[in-house]
């Protein structure tokens, strides 16, 4: 019997493993929980970015499915505003699977009139909840299944596996299912639908573990390269024609990495001289900061906290 089946058959409580090592049960898990969404539900879809964590949930995609197409369509919903490595990086490796790629565009939602920003400058990550609804309205879809992490911040720790989303789409933490077991339930009505987080488990030690073991290609971003930046309270922020200098800022060059990636305005990449996956692993074994905390300017300010977004419909 192989190692990922048996930790499959134990997860599921069928028989106790002899050696699995974590990262074959993490493994098991998210691909027995992936073979659930392709059971239960009638139209999923696979939220894909180009991001380290999509690029994980595609690898157990193929797992979980091969030789056959995978039983869902990806999903990606565009700001606009996203790093050009990673659009480029999205677009090849769907290209390279085979697989159906549905790119819906926060640009579209504004010129509809159905997002209103503040100002042009702002981050548009928080206005990918209209898009993504309007989606999922579109398609019909019944499950979405994502690459988030509960240890990526503390509304995250909150979800279920299966993280039940009412007609309106929003999300409620007092009325969500049981999940005693591992016995999960995708049941909706029309128009309700199921967020579903296959790596819940996973940190992001585990993630680029993961990609170190299985020898998955990420965008260069992720990897230590000299950028120019400017310091603003305490991030180092990419100067970019989105995010240009403010008076009295000084460019430096300097080697970065990004952790995590959202849109360029709300995305900071963090001093780095890693180059490889086992430099990243040492890098975030030492780490004290979660990747969002150190990294996502729009997560450090209470009106836009993840818990309000999610419960409005944020992924």
């Amino acid at each position: 019997m192989s190692t990922v089946l048996e930790a499959e058959h134990a997860i599921r409580g069928f028989a106790a493993p002899t050696e699995v090592d974590h990262l074959a049960w993490l493994e098991a898990e998210a691909i027995y929980i992936l073979r659930e969404v392709a059971g239960q539900c009638a139209n999923p879809a696979l939220l894909f970015s180009g991001g380290k964590d999509s690029l994980v949930m595609l690898r157990l995609a193929e797992k979980a499915f091969r030789p056959g197409r995978f039983p869902f369509p990806l999903l990606h919903i565009d700001t606009g505003h996203n790093f050009p490595e990673v659009i480029a990086f999205r677009d090849a490796r769907a290209a390279e699977l085979g697989e159906r790629l549905i790119v819906r565009s926060v640009e579209d939602s504004i010129a509809q009139g159905r997002v209103v920003l503040k100002n042009p400058g702002e981050s548009r990550n928080p206005h990918q909840s209209v898009t993504l609804l309007d989606a999922i309205a579109e398609f019909e879809f019944d499950a979405c299944i994502g690459g988030a992490r509960r240890d990526e911040e503390k509304a995250r720790a909150k979800e279920r596996v299966f993280s039940f989303r009412d007609a309106f789409g929003q999300w409620d933490p007092r009325n969500q299912r049981p999940e005693l077991w591992n016995l999960y339930n995708a049941r909706v009505h029309k128009g309700e639908h199921v967020r579903v987080f296959p790596i819940s488990n996973w940190t992001e030690l585990d993630v680029w573990q993961y990609i170190e073991r299985e020898r998955l290609e990420v965008p260069s971003i992720y990897y230590a390269h000299t950028r120019p930046i400017v310091r603003r309270r305490g991030a180092l922020v990419p100067v970019t024609h989105l995010t240009p200098p403010r008076n009295g800022e000084v460019i430096e060059e300097v080697s970065v990495r990004f952790r995590t990636v959202g849109d360029i305005p709300c995305t900071a990449p963090v001093a780095s001289e890693a180059a490889n996956a086992r430099e990243i692993i040492v890098e975030t074994a030492a780490a004290t900061i979660t990747e969002r905390g150190a990294t996502r300017l729009d997560d450090q300010t209470n009106d836009a906290s993840m818990e309000l977004r999610k419960k409005a419909g944020y992924f």
